[in-house]
């Protein structure tokens, strides 16, 4: 009898519980894409955003999201990559960013011929103040412009 009263009641019970509070814990991720207009990304041209810390105690992801077509010519893109901490300048590192090659074609999620390629950028960090930061991501390739770039952006996301 206790059996029965353990699958029927409490099981269902608990697993409802868990649900539940799973499906209403908030995701903490920010994520921005800034469209390049007629997707010809001029040398000037910043994605930028600002995104807020408010916890300095977690940890998070970066990552870099590209958007492009199968048109484009290259299997990398070289960017400009900057993060600006509350009070502080600007700081800059140059990222080769891999898309593809010739081998294996292009990475990441494809529909047709529009390709999504998202990868970290840096893994497990803390950041060291509360408040709002800055980012711009520049393309620093010879071409100018760099055809056949949708969207660029940045994820931060809070790690578990």
């Amino acid at each position: 009898m206790k059996s029965k009263f353990l699958y029927l009641i409490v099981l269902p019970a608990a697993a409802s519980l868990l649900f539940f509070y799973t499906s209403c814990t908030q995701i903490n991720v920010f994520e921005k894409n800034t469209p390049i207009p007629k997707y010809e990304w001029k040398t000037g041209f910043a994605a930028s955003g600002t995104f807020n810390i408010s916890d300095t105690n977690s940890y998070y992801n970066l990552s870099l999201v590209v958007r492009h077509t199968d048109a484009y010519v290259y299997n990398n893109i070289w960017l400009n990559v900057g993060l600006q901490s509350p009070g502080d300048s600007m700081y800059f590192q140059k990222i080769d960013f891999s898309l593809g090659d010739d081998a294996a074609g292009w990475e990441g999620a494809g529909m047709n011929d529009i390709w999504e390629v998202r990868k970290l950028l840096k893994a497990h960090t803390r950041f060291k103040k509360n408040g709002e930061y800055q980012f711009r991501i520049l393309q620093i390739m010879r071409d100018d412009p760099l055809k056949n770039i949708m969207s660029v952006g940045l994820r931060v996301e809070k790690t578990l």
